[in-house]
């Protein structure tokens, strides 16, 4: 009777359907899960970003500004640079 309740116990814990592969079937569920929901706010942004290029000419500005480099016809671009600090105690020339 022992030996029986000893391989049913063994079974339960590490045989075909087990605890143990539940619980590791859990984790990679929990994994998964996440996986799909990163995607899916993946794929919202991406959704979002297509609709404001369909619908707006602003969005399209923007990229071609900020991707591109593009500018208007008339505009005049400024590149500011990072330069040393302005000491004010300094003696002006």
């Amino acid at each position: 009777m022992i030996i029986i309740l000893i391989g049913l116990q063994g079974s339960l814990w590490f045989g075909k359907g087990s605890v143990w592969q539940l619980w590791q079937l859990n984790k990679q569920l929990a994994q998964k899960t996440e996986q799909v929901e990163q995607l899916k706010r993946r794929n919202n942004a991406l959704a979002a970003e297509i609709n404001d290029l369909k619908m707006g000419d602003e969005a399209i500005e923007e990229r071609a500004r900020n991707d591109l480099g593009m500018i208007r016809p008339g505009e005049v671009f400024f590149q500011l640079s990072k330069s040393a600090p302005i000491n004010p105690s300094a003696p002006k020339n």
